[in-house]
């Protein structure tokens, strides 16, 4: 049920809901209780697919942007653009980045990049994320 709640916490935390996975890895690693590597992997798979509900989000439902109950502003995408303009699809390894790194998939959907493209950019950076604060627990 742990692995579950923190797969939940992390996949919300990869859209625009304010949710912290890390705080709730640290957390349950502080505990030593719980299989390092299955929970910087379980955090990882849910950020990854909340990540890839972004991506098809902006793939196949932008067309509803001016709905009340539609997940991103204007302005988070005018900033996720600029981004994604600068730096191109590698701007998909700074998916993790608080504020920015959910529009930047939702971006990435829109203009269409290529799914196994976007996916193999996002699950770098955000496994390494993972995996640093892993590191900066256990030093």
């Amino acid at each position: 049920m742990t692995y579950f709640f923190l797969f939940f916490i992390s996949f919300l935390s990869a859209t625009i809901l304010p949710f912290s996975s890390e705080v709730t890895l640290v957390s349950l690693l502080s505990t030593g209780i719980y299989s390092s590597f299955l929970l910087v992997s379980t955090a990882s798979l849910g950020n990854i697919l909340g990540s890839v509900l972004n991506w098809l989000i902006g793939f196949y439902l932008l067309k509803h942007l001016r709905k009340k109950w539609f997940p991103f502003r204007q302005s988070q995408i005018d900033k996720a653009s600029v981004w994604f303009k600068k730096f191109g699809i590698w701007s998909l390894f700074f998916a993790w980045v608080p504020i920015i790194g959910d529009p930047l998939t939702f971006v990435a959907g829109i203009l269409r990049v290529k799914f196994f493209i976007f996916l193999i950019l996002v699950s770098i950076g955000k496994i390494l994320r993972y995996v640093i604060v892993l590191t900066i627990f256990k030093s």
